[in-house]
């Protein structure tokens, strides 16, 4: 098929074609207007060519040459704008094509979220973050009484120990007194005799054992 049937006869006239037919569609086109333009830029130059070679010596030959280069010039310009258009129209539908795909998949994704909240209720899930806090709550208790030690039976009273604990402190402290105290080596000797007793109380002794003496006579 020719590309102007491929162009227009295609498909059926009340059948809207797809935005990716018509960028393909718009980019031959391009393609087609791109290369008539090259074909008429060579024919410009041959008529240029054509009216300085005759411009001296053949008149009308020179004039016939520029007429047909003005009509040239002319397509030329018809088609820049062409090609400007069409440009324009290919971008616009390559964004919409775009846009398009894009919505698409955002439309297939929201989709597959609301299949996934589907048998998700709101409810059950707060119950079940309950459910998790309270579980780690209980996790951590369990670990808690494994970390700490037990008495495995024995009950102790923790101020009787404090008492045990302060009596030996205390023994520990009165001997450390005891050995920063003098040595033995180092006190004065006790003298061994016994101090002479002053005169005085030897009469008041000796008087009061003749009073008991006297007394038991009296009293046989």
């Amino acid at each position: 098929m020719s590309f102007f049937g491929k162009l227009f006869g295609g498909k059926k006239e009340n059948e809207t074609p797809s935005t990716g037919d018509a960028i393909q569609k718009l980019r031959e086109t391009e393609e087609m207007l791109l290369k008539k333009q090259e074909f008429l830029e060579k024919k410009i130059e041959v008529e240029l060519a054509t009216a300085r070679k005759n411009g001296t010596k053949n008149k009308r030959v020179a004039l016939s040459a520029l007429k047909r280069k003005k009509r040239y010039e002319k397509q030329l310009q018809q088609i820049d704008g062409t090609l400007s258009t069409i440009e324009m129209q290919r971008e616009a539908l390559e964004g919409a094509n775009t846009n398009t795909a894009v919505l698409q998949t955002m439309g297939e994704a929201a989709k597959a979220l609301k299949a996934a909240h589907k048998h998700m209720d709101v409810d059950q899930v707060h119950d079940m973050m309950d459910d998790i806090a309270e579980q780690q709550d209980v996790a951590r208790e369990i670990s808690d009484a494994i970390s700490n030690p037990v008495s495995f039976g024995q009950d102790m009273d923790e101020d009787e120990l404090e008492r045990e604990l302060e009596e030996l402190e205390q023994e520990e402290l009165d001997k450390e007194l005891l050995d920063l105290g003098p040595a033995a080596s180092e006190l004065p000797a006790v003298p061994s005799a016994e101090p002479a007793q002053p005169s005085r109380a030897k009469a008041k002794k000796e008087e009061d054992e003749d009073d008991m003496a006297e007394l038991a006579a009296w009293a046989s």
